[in-house]
């Protein structure tokens, strides 16, 4: 059996299609799985955030490619989000004596999705 669901409310979607499509001026823009339509854009990162001063600059400059807020005492660290990746962070922050106080993971939902997807034909489309 096929059911066609078609919103605008892409959490609803993630949570209750096994396809989906994303449509743009009235054509598919891409289809898969909801996870597929995250993997297909960049944006996922790692955020650490520390209280100790010392141990944000110590990281800040052994991490390349890190975005840095020295207000905040944070770095984003581009990632898939992978358990290797998180992995491979975790066992460098150990080998070199850092210790962030709180480490958070972020991958694109299907909003960052669409509006990668679509970013020249708003308002949103429908998503089936």
């Amino acid at each position: 059996m096929t059911v066609f669901l078609t919103t605008q409310y892409l959490e609803e979607a993630d949570q209750l299609a096994d396809r989906i499509a994303v449509l743009n001026g009235g054509k598919i823009a891409a289809e898969g799985t909801a996870e597929e339509l995250k993997r297909l854009i960049p944006g996922g990162h790692v955020r650490l955030r520390f209280t100790d001063p010392a141990a944000y600059r110590t990281a800040l400059a052994t991490l390349t490619g890190a975005a840095c807020d020295d207000e905040a005492l944070t770095l984003q660290i581009p990632s898939d989000g992978s358990q290797r990746e998180l992995r491979s962070l975790l066992d460098w922050l150990d080998s070199e004596g850092i210790e962030a106080d709180e480490l958070t993971v972020h991958t694109p939902d299907l909003d960052d999705v669409f509006f990668a997807l679509t970013a020249t034909n708003h308002p949103k489309e429908s998503v089936r």
